[in-house]
């Protein structure tokens, strides 16, 4: 999808489908989360918009993700990271350092990901479980930990 006005115009239209405003809190933390290449976690969000209260900003984030605008990310620290749904910004996976916790969005080629998509649809089936699509998560060190 296709950021800016063509984003918020979608983020809104989600919002009013659940009976929810896109207050202008949730218009700078949809921003925020669109601007970053990697989920934030909270402190982060607060940190890029100052003007937002912490408990507003906790408040927002769980209206967000539970319309769909928002994924929460788990990765190996203390914080829950947070990105735009992915049917917003594209497909992508994640590397997760088991070290510091940070998580960095990676795409993979298109290439890859068609043989990804076969190799997990045979894995599925052989459990006798549809898939529907997957998240890739690669858990590991970053260059600051290694």
């Amino acid at each position: 999808m296709a950021a800016g006005a063509s984003l918020h115009a979608e983020v809104a239209a989600r919002m009013n489908a659940q009976q929810q405003r896109f207050t202008a809190s949730r218009r700078q933390i949809v921003e925020v989360l669109a601007a970053q290449d990697r989920p934030l976690s909270i402190p982060e969000i607060l940190e890029a918009t100052p003007e937002v209260a912490q408990s507003s900003a906790y408040r927002n984030i769980a209206v967000l993700e539970k319309v769909g605008v928002v994924t929460r990310v788990m990765s190996s620290d203390e914080w829950a990271r947070f990105e735009l749904a992915e049917d917003l910004i594209g497909h992508h996976h994640h590397l997760m350092c088991a070290g510091c916790g940070v998580v960095q969005d990676i795409v993979v080629p298109d290439s890859i990901e068609h043989e990804l998509d076969k190799t997990l649809a045979v894995v599925a089936k052989r459990a006798g479980f549809l898939l529907q699509h997957h998240r890739l998560d690669l858990i590991g060190m970053c260059a600051s930990c290694q």
